[in-house]
């Protein structure tokens, strides 16, 4: 007589745990260690003067990863920021008579220090702004490395140029503390300028303080500063003290630095949010795309080259969704420090959450809008349970969509989502095609992928981005690499390269700097 068999019960999946050490109490014991003049048991310091000052409000704050309370940024009002703008401009004075090569040597060690302290500056990114591991490493690494390109070859950028009367204001965004805010204030002050930073309201408090305070002991005069935006404008932007704005973030707060620039004839680089598309016309290497589609979804699509649209030939469709859709399913998306096992590497993720619940949600609602109005989902991500850790908060997580036909009623048709939304409009005609890959009246960068080559030498010069791919993505750019953008999207001085430091510089008399004026206009 044959044994009965007991049937055994289906193995559980592994529960997914944080991995140790990467805690946020951890990072935070980690920074209170490394620079104990910057941060304070429970926030973060100001730095104006030369001098951390406990100063400025700090609002309650959670991180996006997993609702965890974290450090938010020490708010403070207009009278001390100003203060804190004449303090700048004493020590942009002094700081533009130091030798060049006393600026680069000063400059080099805050890049050795940055470089010592990658990983946690890295850690801070993923806790405060939700970058997986992998970006987060390549945010600072491309700061870091991006800079000593600047400081190897300073020298014939800087001939014939000096510092500006005044000290650079920057305002940028929360989603590249490093490769952008950071990146852009070190090449500042090592072209002889006093540098002034706001700390973005949404995140990035605990990672700009570490590298402020790194930066602050090898004497670089860098001030730090956190506080709204609408408090704080008259100070940063409007102050006669101030020498340039350099703005990073949407069109709507953009145009009103724009309109004060514009009045008050500051030099000014202000990058501003446009809709980035990917055409497809008489193409057929359907491979290609496949491959490059998860890439796309790099840290949620919350980045300024992000493409949040593809303009397909409706003859094409089909063959488009064969190749999109097995790629959108492979998109990775979880929480960034969670493991199945202590030994586990941390994994392999292109995004985690968005920046904040509230933004999560109202992306949310705008796709559920443009399906009420007739937008047809085409995908819908799930989570995957074992990415997340048992019963966290997951209200930041949006997984990926695709829509086809959003309304022109809807937000998701004219304005880039900043979130995992992919929309596809449908055309018949070059002319269409050209239309709708211009819907946002500029844009920083657009791809078109064709299989000739003389039809994209002859459409891509209509596209209005500052940089066009033929069939690849393109990006920001950094070293010798120009950028701007087209129409709306940008406003002022073009920078990259050695643009950066003209646009940061006093040059010859009568000089003019390329970038997009409202006349092409003398740069005082």
């Amino acid at each position: 007589m044959a044994p009965t068999l007991t049937p055994q019960p289906p193995t559980p999946p592994p529960v997914a745990l944080l991995k140790p050490g990467t805690s946020y109490a951890d990072a935070w014991q980690r920074c209170l260690t490394v620079a104990p003049e910057a941060f304070r048991e429970q926030a973060a310091g100001n730095l104006w003067a030369g001098v951390w000052r406990p100063d400025g409000r700090t609002l309650p704050a959670t991180t996006p990863v997993d609702g965890t309370p974290i450090a938010g940024a020490p708010r403070l009002d207009g009278d001390t920021a100003q203060q804190a703008v004449r303090a700048a401009l004493d020590q942009h004075r002094a700081w533009r008579h130091i030798p060049l090569p006393e600026r680069r040597a000063r400059v080099a060690a805050t890049l050795d220090a940055l470089a010592e302290h990658r990983e946690l500056l890295a850690l801070l990114l993923v806790w405060e702004i939700g970058k997986p591991w992998r970006l987060a490493l390549a945010d600072v690494d491309r700061a870091i490395d991006g800079v000593r390109w600047y400081v190897d070859g300073i020298e014939p950028m800087l001939a014939g140029r000096a510092p500006l009367d005044g000290p650079v204001s920057n305002i940028a965004s929360w989603n590249y503390p490093m490769s952008v805010l950071v990146h852009a204030a070190l090449v500042q002050a090592l072209a002889g300028n006093a540098v002034i930073a706001k700390t973005p309201t949404d995140g990035g408090v605990a990672c700009l303080t570490l590298a402020a305070a790194l930066a602050a002991r090898e004497g670089v005069p860098l001030t730090l500063v956190g506080g709204s935006g609408r408090e704080l404008n008259q100070a940063l932007v409007r102050a006669p003290e101030i020498g340039c704005v350099s703005f990073v973030g949407g069109r709507d707060t953009g145009a009103t630095v724009a309109t004060a620039v514009a009045d008050l004839g500051k030099r000014h680089i202000l990058e501003q949010e446009g809709l980035n598309t990917w055409g497809i016309w008489d193409f057929s290497d359907w491979a290609a795309l496949t491959a490059v589609v998860p890439r796309l979804f790099d840290y949620g699509k919350q980045r300024c080259t992000a493409y949040p649209r593809f303009v397909v030939q409706r003859s094409l469709f089909d063959a488009f969704l064969a190749a999109y859709l097995p790629a959108v399913r492979a998109v990775r998306v979880g929480h960034p420090l969670a493991v199945a096992d202590p030994a586990d590497p941390l994994p392999e993720l292109d995004f985690g959450p968005l920046i904040n619940a509230a933004k999560a949600k109202e992306l949310t609602d705008q796709v559920a809008e443009a399906v009420d109005r007739g937008a047809v989902p085409l995908y819908r991500g799930r989570p995957d349970e074992a990415r997340f850790l048992p019963g966290q908060d997951t209200s930041a997580y949006v997984h990926p969509v695709t829509l086809l036909g959003p309304p022109p009623s809807s937000p998701l048709h004219h304005a880039e989502p900043f979130g995992p939304v992919d929309t596809i409009v449908l055309v018949d005609t070059e002319a269409e095609l050209l239309a709708a890959m211009n819907a946002s009246n500029g844009a920083l960068v657009a791809t078109l992928a064709t299989d000739d080559r003389a039809t994209y030498d002859r459409l891509a010069p209509q596209i209005r981005a500052f940089k066009t791919g033929h069939g690849v993505p393109r990006s920001r750019g950094d070293r010798d690499e120009l950028f701007g953008g087209f129409g709306a999207s940008w406003r002022g001085a073009f920078v990259g390269g050695e643009l950066l430091v003209r646009s940061v510089t006093r040059g010859p008399a009568g000089e003019r700097l390329p970038g997009n004026f409202p006349e092409y206009q003398l740069m005082p």
